[in-house]
Protein backbone atom coordinates (compact mmCIF):
# COMPACT_ATOMS: atom_id res chain seq x y z
CA UNK A 1 0.00 0.00 0.00
CA UNK A 2 1.58 3.23 -0.99
CA UNK A 3 0.78 7.14 -0.77
CA UNK A 4 -1.42 7.98 -3.92
CA UNK A 5 -1.82 12.03 -4.74
CA UNK A 6 -3.30 13.73 -7.72
CA UNK A 7 -1.53 11.55 -10.65
CA UNK A 8 0.28 15.16 -11.44
CA UNK A 9 2.36 15.01 -8.41
CA UNK A 10 4.90 13.10 -7.23
CA UNK A 11 3.99 9.71 -5.64
CA UNK A 12 5.82 8.31 -2.68
CA UNK A 13 5.85 4.93 -0.63
CA UNK A 14 4.74 5.20 2.51
CA UNK A 15 8.13 3.87 4.00
CA UNK A 16 9.59 7.40 3.05
CA UNK A 17 6.84 9.69 4.02
CA UNK A 18 6.55 7.93 7.41
CA UNK A 19 10.19 8.69 7.86
CA UNK A 20 9.89 12.38 6.84
CA UNK A 21 6.97 12.94 8.93
CA UNK A 22 8.46 11.06 12.20
CA UNK A 23 11.33 13.81 11.96
CA UNK A 24 9.27 17.31 11.63
CA UNK A 25 6.50 17.03 13.94
CA UNK A 26 5.54 19.58 16.56
CA UNK A 27 3.98 19.54 20.22
CA UNK A 28 4.64 21.39 23.56
CA UNK A 29 7.43 18.89 25.61
CA UNK A 30 6.26 17.44 29.45
CA UNK A 31 8.27 18.71 32.38
CA UNK A 32 11.12 17.79 34.21
CA UNK A 33 10.60 16.12 37.19
CA UNK A 34 13.57 16.71 39.46
CA UNK A 35 13.42 20.69 38.31
CA UNK A 36 11.14 22.86 40.15
CA UNK A 37 10.88 25.33 37.83
CA UNK A 38 10.83 25.92 33.60
CA UNK A 39 11.96 29.16 32.95
CA UNK A 40 12.91 31.17 29.46
CA UNK A 41 16.90 30.54 28.54
CA UNK A 42 18.96 33.31 27.59
CA UNK A 43 19.10 34.97 24.35
CA UNK A 44 22.35 32.90 22.90
CA UNK A 45 20.24 29.75 24.00
CA UNK A 46 17.25 30.54 21.60
CA UNK A 47 18.44 27.84 19.16
CA UNK A 48 15.73 25.11 18.06
CA UNK A 49 17.19 21.93 16.22
CA UNK A 50 15.22 19.82 13.87
CA UNK A 51 17.25 17.36 12.05
CA UNK A 52 16.02 16.69 8.88
CA UNK A 53 16.46 12.97 7.44
CA UNK A 54 17.47 11.26 4.34
CA UNK A 55 16.99 15.05 2.38
CA UNK A 56 20.05 15.55 -0.01
CA UNK A 57 17.96 18.22 -1.93
CA UNK A 58 15.31 20.30 -0.80
CA UNK A 59 13.35 23.07 -2.54
CA UNK A 60 13.07 26.42 -1.33
CA UNK A 61 10.27 27.25 -4.63
CA UNK A 62 7.20 27.22 -3.12
CA UNK A 63 5.40 26.68 -6.96
CA UNK A 64 7.22 23.67 -6.79
CA UNK A 65 7.03 22.30 -3.62
CA UNK A 66 5.36 18.90 -3.25
CA UNK A 67 2.73 17.84 -0.11
CA UNK A 68 4.91 15.22 0.64
CA UNK A 69 8.25 16.48 0.72
CA UNK A 70 7.75 17.88 4.59
CA UNK A 71 11.36 19.35 4.61
CA UNK A 72 10.59 21.53 2.26
CA UNK A 73 7.16 22.37 3.15
CA UNK A 74 8.21 23.48 7.01
CA UNK A 75 10.99 25.48 5.77
CA UNK A 76 9.37 27.13 2.92
CA UNK A 77 6.10 28.03 5.27
CA UNK A 78 8.89 30.24 7.88
CA UNK A 79 10.45 31.94 4.67
CA UNK A 80 7.08 32.74 2.39
CA UNK A 81 3.41 33.55 3.51
CA UNK A 82 0.62 33.82 1.83
CA UNK A 83 -3.13 35.70 1.32
CA UNK A 84 -4.75 33.25 3.80
CA UNK A 85 -2.72 30.52 5.67
CA UNK A 86 -3.84 27.94 8.78
CA UNK A 87 -4.28 28.33 12.12
CA UNK A 88 -3.21 25.09 14.49
CA UNK A 89 -7.28 24.03 13.81
CA UNK A 90 -6.71 23.69 9.99
CA UNK A 91 -8.66 26.85 9.93
CA UNK A 92 -8.01 29.81 7.05
CA UNK A 93 -6.70 32.97 8.68
CA UNK A 94 -6.29 36.30 7.07
CA UNK A 95 -2.30 36.37 6.37
CA UNK A 96 -0.98 39.08 4.13
CA UNK A 97 -4.53 39.38 3.08
CA UNK A 98 -6.45 41.13 6.22
CA UNK A 99 -9.65 40.58 4.80
CA UNK A 100 -11.74 39.74 2.01
CA UNK A 101 -15.11 39.55 0.16
CA UNK A 102 -16.68 37.34 -2.18
CA UNK A 103 -19.05 38.36 -4.84
CA UNK A 104 -22.45 37.06 -4.63
CA UNK A 105 -22.32 34.67 -7.16
CA UNK A 106 -19.48 33.40 -5.65
CA UNK A 107 -16.59 34.09 -8.84
CA UNK A 108 -15.12 36.90 -7.43
CA UNK A 109 -12.42 37.19 -4.26
CA UNK A 110 -11.43 40.76 -3.38
CA UNK A 111 -8.39 40.60 -0.79
CA UNK A 112 -7.28 43.74 1.14
CA UNK A 113 -3.82 43.69 1.64
CA UNK A 114 -2.22 44.32 5.02
CA UNK A 115 -0.37 48.25 4.74
CA UNK A 116 3.24 48.74 4.46
CA UNK A 117 3.77 45.09 3.80
CA UNK A 118 8.03 44.35 3.43
CA UNK A 119 10.00 41.77 1.91
CA UNK A 120 12.80 40.97 4.33
CA UNK A 121 15.28 43.13 2.31
CA UNK A 122 12.99 46.23 2.97
CA UNK A 123 11.19 46.60 -0.38
CA UNK A 124 7.19 46.44 -0.54
CA UNK A 125 5.27 43.60 -0.96
CA UNK A 126 2.37 44.63 -2.83
CA UNK A 127 -0.70 43.36 -4.48
CA UNK A 128 1.21 43.67 -7.85
CA UNK A 129 3.80 40.71 -6.43
CA UNK A 130 1.19 38.70 -5.09
CA UNK A 131 -0.64 38.77 -8.61
CA UNK A 132 2.85 38.05 -9.95
CA UNK A 133 3.68 35.13 -8.00
CA UNK A 134 0.43 33.07 -8.42
CA UNK A 135 1.07 34.02 -12.00
CA UNK A 136 4.54 32.69 -12.23
CA UNK A 137 2.83 29.30 -10.21
CA UNK A 138 0.50 28.40 -13.33
CA UNK A 139 3.27 29.58 -16.41
CA UNK A 140 4.55 26.81 -18.28
CA UNK A 141 7.77 27.23 -17.77
CA UNK A 142 7.83 27.33 -13.85
CA UNK A 143 7.09 23.80 -14.78
CA UNK A 144 4.90 23.33 -11.31
CA UNK A 145 3.12 19.91 -10.77
CA UNK A 146 1.04 21.37 -8.11
CA UNK A 147 -0.07 24.89 -8.74
CA UNK A 148 -1.96 22.71 -11.58
CA UNK A 149 -4.05 21.23 -8.64
CA UNK A 150 -4.62 24.11 -6.00
CA UNK A 151 -5.02 27.05 -8.27
CA UNK A 152 -7.06 24.70 -10.79
CA UNK A 153 -9.92 26.92 -9.55
CA UNK A 154 -8.57 30.30 -11.21
CA UNK A 155 -10.46 31.51 -14.26
CA UNK A 156 -8.53 30.64 -17.62
CA UNK A 157 -5.39 29.06 -15.56
CA UNK A 158 -5.82 25.81 -17.48
CA UNK A 159 -5.61 28.02 -20.62
CA UNK A 160 -2.07 29.21 -19.25
CA UNK A 161 -1.24 26.18 -18.61
CA UNK A 162 -1.82 24.94 -21.93
CA UNK A 163 0.14 27.81 -23.51
CA UNK A 164 -2.77 28.88 -24.90
CA UNK A 165 -2.37 32.32 -23.63
CA UNK A 166 0.39 34.15 -25.79
CA UNK A 167 1.15 36.83 -23.16
CA UNK A 168 1.62 33.95 -20.32
CA UNK A 169 -0.20 35.87 -18.12
CA UNK A 170 -3.32 35.82 -16.38
CA UNK A 171 -2.65 39.74 -15.28
CA UNK A 172 -5.47 41.79 -16.54
CA UNK A 173 -7.50 38.74 -17.31
CA UNK A 174 -8.48 36.82 -13.70
CA UNK A 175 -5.81 38.12 -11.66
CA UNK A 176 -6.46 42.06 -11.19
CA UNK A 177 -4.45 44.75 -9.24
CA UNK A 178 -7.08 47.86 -9.08
CA UNK A 179 -4.22 49.00 -6.37
CA UNK A 180 -1.43 48.19 -4.33
CA UNK A 181 -3.35 46.66 -1.67
CA UNK A 182 -6.13 45.20 -3.40
CA UNK A 183 -5.94 41.88 -5.45
CA UNK A 184 -9.42 40.30 -7.15
CA UNK A 185 -9.04 36.84 -8.13
CA UNK A 186 -12.33 35.72 -10.41
CA UNK A 187 -12.81 31.76 -10.56
CA UNK A 188 -14.52 29.12 -12.82
CA UNK A 189 -16.88 27.98 -10.55
CA UNK A 190 -18.11 28.73 -7.10
CA UNK A 191 -16.33 26.48 -4.64
CA UNK A 192 -16.41 27.61 -0.72
CA UNK A 193 -12.93 25.67 -0.55
CA UNK A 194 -11.18 27.86 -2.68
CA UNK A 195 -9.51 29.80 0.37
CA UNK A 196 -8.54 26.47 1.82
CA UNK A 197 -6.44 26.11 -1.90
CA UNK A 198 -4.96 29.07 -1.35
CA UNK A 199 -3.23 27.84 1.58
CA UNK A 200 -0.97 25.50 -0.23
CA UNK A 201 2.63 27.36 -0.90
CA UNK A 202 2.20 27.56 -4.70
CA UNK A 203 0.14 30.97 -4.32
CA UNK A 204 2.88 32.24 -1.63
CA UNK A 205 4.76 35.61 -1.94
CA UNK A 206 7.89 35.26 -4.43
CA UNK A 207 9.83 38.57 -4.45
CA UNK A 208 10.51 39.48 -8.55
CA UNK A 209 13.80 41.52 -8.24
CA UNK A 210 15.41 38.06 -7.24
CA UNK A 211 13.68 36.02 -10.33
CA UNK A 212 14.43 38.11 -12.42
CA UNK A 213 17.99 38.19 -11.54
CA UNK A 214 18.66 34.74 -10.63
CA UNK A 215 16.25 32.83 -12.53
CA UNK A 216 15.59 29.35 -11.00
CA UNK A 217 18.27 29.76 -8.98
CA UNK A 218 17.36 32.43 -6.79
CA UNK A 219 16.22 30.08 -3.90
CA UNK A 220 20.65 29.93 -3.82
CA UNK A 221 20.18 33.91 -3.12
CA UNK A 222 17.36 33.79 -0.53
CA UNK A 223 20.42 35.80 2.38
CA UNK A 224 19.34 38.78 -0.10
CA UNK A 225 15.76 38.76 0.27
CA UNK A 226 12.72 37.70 -0.51
CA UNK A 227 11.27 36.40 2.81
CA UNK A 228 7.78 37.49 3.73
CA UNK A 229 7.48 35.24 6.54
CA UNK A 230 8.69 34.90 10.08
CA UNK A 231 11.84 33.82 9.17
CA UNK A 232 14.65 34.42 6.56
CA UNK A 233 18.03 31.94 5.57
CA UNK A 234 20.66 33.03 7.06
CA UNK A 235 23.14 30.20 5.77
CA UNK A 236 22.08 27.32 3.61
CA UNK A 237 24.62 24.73 2.94
CA UNK A 238 22.48 22.04 0.30
CA UNK A 239 22.58 18.36 2.15
CA UNK A 240 24.25 20.13 5.33
CA UNK A 241 22.17 22.41 6.82
CA UNK A 242 20.43 25.07 6.54
CA UNK A 243 19.94 28.13 9.15
CA UNK A 244 17.26 30.74 9.94
CA UNK A 245 16.37 33.72 11.37
CA UNK A 246 13.84 36.28 12.28
CA UNK A 247 12.85 38.89 9.89
CA UNK A 248 12.37 42.22 11.14
CA UNK A 249 10.37 43.16 8.68
CA UNK A 250 7.74 40.36 9.17
CA UNK A 251 4.28 42.49 9.57
CA UNK A 252 3.46 39.98 12.71
CA UNK A 253 4.95 39.20 15.97
CA UNK A 254 8.19 38.37 16.00
CA UNK A 255 9.81 34.77 16.98
CA UNK A 256 11.55 34.62 20.07
CA UNK A 257 14.03 32.17 18.72
CA UNK A 258 17.07 33.80 17.82
CA UNK A 259 17.44 30.70 15.39
CA UNK A 260 16.18 27.91 13.67
CA UNK A 261 18.19 24.72 12.13
CA UNK A 262 17.51 21.99 10.08
CA UNK A 263 20.52 19.89 9.51
CA UNK A 264 20.39 17.04 7.66
CA UNK A 265 20.78 13.45 8.76
CA UNK A 266 21.43 10.59 6.46
CA UNK A 267 19.87 7.84 8.53
CA UNK A 268 16.89 8.22 11.21
CA UNK A 269 19.20 5.59 13.61
CA UNK A 270 21.51 8.77 13.85
CA UNK A 271 18.83 11.44 14.45
CA UNK A 272 17.78 9.02 17.19
CA UNK A 273 21.43 9.03 18.79
CA UNK A 274 22.14 12.65 18.25
CA UNK A 275 18.72 13.23 20.75
CA UNK A 276 20.12 10.97 23.49
CA UNK A 277 23.40 12.68 23.28
CA UNK A 278 21.32 16.38 23.73
CA UNK A 279 22.36 17.45 20.43
CA UNK A 280 19.00 17.62 18.66
CA UNK A 281 15.77 18.65 20.28
CA UNK A 282 13.59 16.45 18.42
CA UNK A 283 13.56 13.31 17.04
CA UNK A 284 11.30 10.26 15.25
CA UNK A 285 10.73 7.21 17.36
CA UNK A 286 11.77 3.80 15.40
CA UNK A 287 9.17 0.72 15.39
CA UNK A 288 11.44 -1.15 17.08
CA UNK A 289 11.94 1.41 20.49
CA UNK A 290 7.68 2.22 19.96
CA UNK A 291 6.99 0.01 23.20
CA UNK A 292 9.77 1.58 25.25
CA UNK A 293 9.19 5.00 24.12
CA UNK A 294 5.88 5.46 24.41
CA UNK A 295 6.56 5.19 28.37
CA UNK A 296 8.72 8.32 28.29
CA UNK A 297 7.38 11.97 28.97
CA UNK A 298 8.85 13.36 26.22
CA UNK A 299 7.09 10.89 23.62
CA UNK A 300 4.01 12.23 21.40
CA UNK A 301 1.91 10.56 19.33
CA UNK A 302 -0.59 12.52 16.87
CA UNK A 303 -2.59 11.56 14.14
CA UNK A 304 -2.43 12.91 10.66
CA UNK A 305 -4.20 13.74 8.00
CA UNK A 306 -3.36 10.42 6.11
CA UNK A 307 -5.22 7.72 5.56
CA UNK A 308 -4.64 3.95 4.35
CA UNK A 309 -7.07 1.87 2.42
CA UNK A 310 -8.29 -0.41 0.45
CA UNK A 311 -10.81 -0.69 -2.43
CA UNK A 312 -12.46 -2.93 -4.76
CA UNK A 313 -13.11 -2.07 -8.63
CA UNK A 314 -17.03 -1.82 -9.08
CA UNK A 315 -16.81 -3.39 -12.73
CA UNK A 316 -15.22 -6.52 -11.31
CA UNK A 317 -16.85 -10.05 -10.23
CA UNK A 318 -17.49 -10.33 -7.77
CA UNK A 319 -17.46 -6.51 -6.01
CA UNK A 320 -19.94 -5.37 -8.59
CA UNK A 321 -21.88 -6.83 -5.21
CA UNK A 322 -22.49 -4.65 -2.22
CA UNK A 323 -23.40 -7.70 0.14
CA UNK A 324 -20.01 -8.90 -0.53
CA UNK A 325 -17.89 -5.96 -0.45
CA UNK A 326 -19.80 -5.01 2.49
CA UNK A 327 -18.74 -9.00 3.75
CA UNK A 328 -15.20 -8.73 2.78
CA UNK A 329 -15.00 -5.26 5.24
CA UNK A 330 -16.92 -6.63 8.11
CA UNK A 331 -15.15 -9.78 8.34
CA UNK A 332 -11.70 -7.44 9.06
CA UNK A 333 -10.36 -7.02 12.93
CA UNK A 334 -8.59 -3.44 12.61
CA UNK A 335 -7.96 -3.13 15.58
CA UNK A 336 -5.91 -6.73 15.62
CA UNK A 337 -3.92 -5.33 12.48
CA UNK A 338 -3.23 -1.82 14.04
CA UNK A 339 -1.53 -3.70 17.18
CA UNK A 340 -0.19 -6.36 15.82
CA UNK A 341 1.29 -5.70 12.87
CA UNK A 342 1.60 -1.58 13.42
CA UNK A 343 2.71 -2.39 16.88
CA UNK A 344 0.34 0.63 17.95
CA UNK A 345 1.89 3.33 15.62
CA UNK A 346 -1.42 3.15 13.81
CA UNK A 347 -5.33 4.21 14.31
CA UNK A 348 -7.40 1.55 13.47
CA UNK A 349 -10.42 3.62 11.59
CA UNK A 350 -13.97 3.14 9.90
CA UNK A 351 -12.87 6.82 8.44
CA UNK A 352 -12.51 8.79 5.47
CA UNK A 353 -12.60 12.57 6.59
CA UNK A 354 -9.40 11.94 8.96
CA UNK A 355 -9.68 12.79 12.46
CA UNK A 356 -7.89 16.30 12.66
CA UNK A 357 -10.14 17.22 9.43
CA UNK A 358 -12.93 19.98 9.58
CA UNK A 359 -15.87 18.43 9.47
CA UNK A 360 -14.74 14.80 11.01
CA UNK A 361 -17.18 13.24 12.07
CA UNK A 362 -17.08 10.99 15.32
CA UNK A 363 -20.58 9.63 15.10
CA UNK A 364 -19.44 7.63 12.14
CA UNK A 365 -20.27 4.27 11.96
CA UNK A 366 -18.56 0.73 9.93
CA UNK A 367 -20.64 -1.23 6.95
CA UNK A 368 -22.22 -2.90 10.36
CA UNK A 369 -23.91 0.25 11.65
CA UNK A 370 -21.59 0.33 14.83
CA UNK A 371 -18.61 1.75 15.78
CA UNK A 372 -16.70 -1.10 16.24
CA UNK A 373 -13.16 -1.63 14.65
CA UNK A 374 -12.63 -5.39 15.66
CA UNK A 375 -14.76 -7.08 12.88
CA UNK A 376 -18.15 -8.91 13.05
CA UNK A 377 -17.94 -12.17 11.64
CA UNK A 378 -21.32 -13.49 12.16
CA UNK A 379 -22.72 -10.08 10.15
CA UNK A 380 -19.85 -11.20 7.83
CA UNK A 381 -21.11 -13.88 6.98
CA UNK A 382 -24.61 -13.17 6.67
CA UNK A 383 -23.32 -10.66 3.84
CA UNK A 384 -21.66 -13.28 2.01
CA UNK A 385 -24.28 -15.83 2.17
CA UNK A 386 -26.91 -12.84 0.88
CA UNK A 387 -24.33 -12.11 -1.88
CA UNK A 388 -24.01 -15.37 -3.24
CA UNK A 389 -27.56 -15.62 -3.59
CA UNK A 390 -28.11 -12.54 -5.33
CA UNK A 391 -25.26 -13.84 -7.63
CA UNK A 392 -27.32 -16.63 -8.37
CA UNK A 393 -23.98 -18.67 -6.70
CA UNK A 394 -24.48 -21.81 -4.32
CA UNK A 395 -21.39 -22.06 -2.80
CA UNK A 396 -18.21 -20.03 -2.31
CA UNK A 397 -16.65 -22.56 -4.70
CA UNK A 398 -18.15 -20.15 -7.57
CA UNK A 399 -16.62 -17.11 -7.03
CA UNK A 400 -14.40 -15.72 -9.14
CA UNK A 401 -10.32 -15.88 -8.27
CA UNK A 402 -10.01 -13.09 -6.24
CA UNK A 403 -6.34 -11.11 -5.41
CA UNK A 404 -5.06 -8.08 -3.86
CA UNK A 405 -2.88 -5.94 -4.77
CA UNK A 406 -0.41 -3.73 -3.15
CA UNK A 407 3.15 -2.26 -3.25
CA UNK A 408 5.59 -4.17 -1.50
CA UNK A 409 8.86 -2.72 0.00
CA UNK A 410 8.20 -2.77 3.55
CA UNK A 411 7.07 -5.34 5.85
CA UNK A 412 4.49 -3.91 7.67
CA UNK A 413 2.32 -3.85 4.64
CA UNK A 414 3.68 -7.55 3.71
CA UNK A 415 2.49 -8.54 7.14
CA UNK A 416 -0.82 -6.82 6.85
CA UNK A 417 -1.64 -8.35 3.77
CA UNK A 418 -0.91 -11.70 5.30
CA UNK A 419 -3.03 -10.98 8.26
CA UNK A 420 -6.46 -9.58 6.23
CA UNK A 421 -6.07 -12.86 3.58
CA UNK A 422 -6.35 -15.14 6.71
CA UNK A 423 -9.11 -13.56 7.96
CA UNK A 424 -11.29 -13.68 4.94
CA UNK A 425 -10.34 -17.13 4.87
CA UNK A 426 -10.73 -17.75 8.59
CA UNK A 427 -14.56 -15.83 8.88
CA UNK A 428 -15.90 -16.15 5.09
CA UNK A 429 -13.71 -19.08 4.20
CA UNK A 430 -12.37 -17.10 0.96
CA UNK A 431 -9.35 -17.40 -0.48
CA UNK A 432 -7.74 -14.34 -1.38
CA UNK A 433 -4.05 -14.52 -3.34
CA UNK A 434 -1.70 -11.62 -2.63
CA UNK A 435 -0.21 -9.56 -5.30
CA UNK A 436 2.67 -7.63 -4.24
CA UNK A 437 4.00 -5.50 -6.96
CA UNK A 438 6.16 -2.81 -7.36
CA UNK A 439 5.03 0.93 -6.60
CA UNK A 440 5.08 2.17 -10.47
CA UNK A 441 2.92 -0.74 -11.46
CA UNK A 442 0.93 -1.00 -9.00
CA UNK A 443 0.31 3.04 -9.83
CA UNK A 444 0.14 2.17 -13.64
CA UNK A 445 -2.38 -0.61 -13.17
CA UNK A 446 -4.86 1.44 -10.76
CA UNK A 447 -5.03 4.49 -13.59
CA UNK A 448 -5.86 1.28 -16.02
CA UNK A 449 -8.57 0.29 -13.80
CA UNK A 450 -10.65 3.33 -14.85
CA UNK A 451 -14.10 2.08 -16.30
CA UNK A 452 -12.52 -1.63 -17.21
CA UNK A 453 -14.12 -4.53 -16.05
CA UNK A 454 -11.05 -6.29 -17.08
CA UNK A 455 -9.17 -3.89 -14.88
CA UNK A 456 -7.04 -4.73 -11.23
CA UNK A 457 -9.86 -5.94 -8.87
CA UNK A 458 -9.04 -5.18 -5.51
CA UNK A 459 -5.77 -2.99 -3.95
CA UNK A 460 -4.45 -0.71 -1.47
CA UNK A 461 -3.15 2.96 -1.31
CA UNK A 462 -3.44 6.00 0.92
CA UNK A 463 -4.25 9.38 1.05
CA UNK A 464 -2.53 12.12 2.56
CA UNK A 465 -5.00 15.69 2.58
CA UNK A 466 -3.93 18.28 0.21
CA UNK A 467 -6.00 20.99 1.41
CA UNK A 468 -8.43 20.52 4.79
CA UNK A 469 -11.53 20.10 3.63
CA UNK A 470 -13.95 17.44 3.30
CA UNK A 471 -14.21 17.98 -0.46
CA UNK A 472 -10.17 16.96 -0.91
CA UNK A 473 -11.64 13.67 0.99
CA UNK A 474 -14.91 13.05 -0.90
CA UNK A 475 -15.49 14.53 -4.34
CA UNK A 476 -11.95 14.68 -5.01
CA UNK A 477 -11.97 10.49 -4.58
CA UNK A 478 -15.68 9.50 -5.44
CA UNK A 479 -17.21 12.24 -7.94
CA UNK A 480 -17.84 10.87 -11.97
CA UNK A 481 -15.36 11.61 -14.16
CA UNK A 482 -12.77 12.38 -11.03
CA UNK A 483 -8.89 10.71 -11.84
CA UNK A 484 -9.10 9.14 -8.39
CA UNK A 485 -12.45 7.37 -9.16
CA UNK A 486 -10.56 4.40 -10.36
CA UNK A 487 -12.71 2.36 -8.40
CA UNK A 488 -15.58 2.87 -10.50
CA UNK A 489 -18.08 4.45 -7.87
CA UNK A 490 -21.55 5.49 -10.24
CA UNK A 491 -19.46 4.54 -12.77
CA UNK A 492 -21.07 0.92 -13.21
CA UNK A 493 -23.97 -1.07 -13.75
CA UNK A 494 -24.37 -2.77 -10.86
CA UNK A 495 -27.93 -2.55 -9.34
CA UNK A 496 -27.60 0.04 -7.06
CA UNK A 497 -25.49 2.45 -9.38
CA UNK A 498 -28.68 5.09 -8.90
CA UNK A 499 -27.72 5.21 -5.72
CA UNK A 500 -24.00 5.67 -5.80
CA UNK A 501 -25.02 8.48 -8.76
CA UNK A 502 -27.24 10.42 -5.59
CA UNK A 503 -24.47 10.57 -3.52
CA UNK A 504 -21.79 12.19 -6.45
CA UNK A 505 -25.05 14.71 -7.38
CA UNK A 506 -25.12 15.24 -3.23
CA UNK A 507 -21.50 15.85 -3.33
CA UNK A 508 -21.22 18.50 -6.30
CA UNK A 509 -24.09 20.43 -4.38
CA UNK A 510 -22.08 20.29 -1.09
CA UNK A 511 -19.28 21.68 -3.09
CA UNK A 512 -21.01 24.73 -4.03
CA UNK A 513 -22.89 25.23 -0.53
CA UNK A 514 -21.79 28.27 1.15
CA UNK A 515 -23.50 27.37 4.60
CA UNK A 516 -20.53 26.17 6.40
CA UNK A 517 -22.55 24.08 8.88
CA UNK A 518 -25.08 22.74 6.15
CA UNK A 519 -22.32 21.78 3.81
CA UNK A 520 -20.53 20.06 6.33
CA UNK A 521 -23.25 17.73 7.37
CA UNK A 522 -24.14 17.25 3.66
CA UNK A 523 -20.46 15.76 3.29
CA UNK A 524 -21.23 13.59 6.40
CA UNK A 525 -23.81 11.88 4.97
CA UNK A 526 -22.69 11.19 1.92
CA UNK A 527 -19.23 9.76 4.04
CA UNK A 528 -21.34 7.43 5.90
CA UNK A 529 -23.21 6.47 2.67
CA UNK A 530 -19.93 5.70 0.85
CA UNK A 531 -18.33 3.59 3.97
CA UNK A 532 -21.87 1.57 3.88
CA UNK A 533 -21.27 1.14 0.11
CA UNK A 534 -17.60 0.05 0.69
CA UNK A 535 -16.11 2.94 -1.98
CA UNK A 536 -13.07 3.07 0.12
CA UNK A 537 -12.45 0.20 3.22
CA UNK A 538 -9.90 2.42 5.30
CA UNK A 539 -7.93 0.48 7.50
CA UNK A 540 -6.17 2.85 9.59
CA UNK A 541 -5.18 6.37 10.26
CA UNK A 542 -1.35 7.15 9.84
CA UNK A 543 0.31 8.70 13.00
CA UNK A 544 3.53 11.00 14.00
CA UNK A 545 5.14 9.10 16.62
CA UNK A 546 8.07 11.26 18.10
CA UNK A 547 10.33 12.62 21.34
CA UNK A 548 10.64 16.44 22.06
CA UNK A 549 13.02 17.73 24.51
CA UNK A 550 10.47 19.25 27.37
CA UNK A 551 12.68 22.29 27.18
CA UNK A 552 11.05 23.53 23.65
CA UNK A 553 8.15 25.58 24.85
CA UNK A 554 4.76 26.91 22.96
CA UNK A 555 4.22 24.56 19.88
CA UNK A 556 1.05 23.08 19.31
CA UNK A 557 0.44 19.99 17.31
CA UNK A 558 -1.71 20.39 14.63
CA UNK A 559 -2.62 17.18 12.16
CA UNK A 560 -1.33 19.04 9.38
CA UNK A 561 2.52 19.32 10.73
CA UNK A 562 3.40 22.81 9.91
CA UNK A 563 3.65 25.62 12.01
CA UNK A 564 1.29 28.38 11.52
CA UNK A 565 3.67 31.56 10.89
CA UNK A 566 2.16 33.80 13.58
CA UNK A 567 2.48 31.16 16.38
CA UNK A 568 6.53 31.16 16.17
CA UNK A 569 6.10 34.26 18.42
CA UNK A 570 4.82 31.68 21.29
CA UNK A 571 8.11 29.09 20.70
CA UNK A 572 11.10 29.79 22.80
CA UNK A 573 13.89 27.18 25.03
CA UNK A 574 12.98 27.15 28.14
CA UNK A 575 15.54 25.70 30.97
CA UNK A 576 15.15 24.03 34.67
CA UNK A 577 15.92 26.05 37.64
CA UNK A 578 15.83 24.81 41.32
CA UNK A 579 13.07 26.77 43.54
Amino acid sequence: MYMRKKFTTRLLPISLCFLAILLTACDLGGGNPQASKLVKAPANKQIYTMPQVGTSNITLDPALVLSADQTSMNAISMIYTGLVQLDDKLQVQPQLAQSWEVSSDGLTYTFHLRHNLKFSDGAPLTSADVAYSINRALEPATKSSVAPIYLSLVRDSDKLLAGFIPTFTLIGDSLLTPDNNTLIIQIKKKAPYFLDMLTYPCSYVVEKRLIDTYKTSFTDHLTEGGSSGPFKVSHFTQGQEIDFVPNTNYYGPQPQLKKVAFPFYQQADNVYRAYQAGQADLTGVPVSTFANDKKRKDFYQVPQLWINYYTMNYLVKPFDNVHIRQAFAVAINKTSIANNVWKGTVLPTNHIVPEGMPGYNASLTGVDGTQSLTGNPARAKALLAQGLKEEGWTSIAQLPPIKLTYATGTSSFDQEATAMIAMWQKVLGVTVTPDPVDYNTLLSQVTLATGNPAGLQFWGLSWVAEYPDQQDWLTRQFDSGVPNNNMNYGQNTSTDVAKQQSIQQQLETADATTNPGARIQSYQQSEQQLINDVAWMPMEQVTTTFLRKPTVVGIVNNADNVIPPNDWANIYIGQYTQS
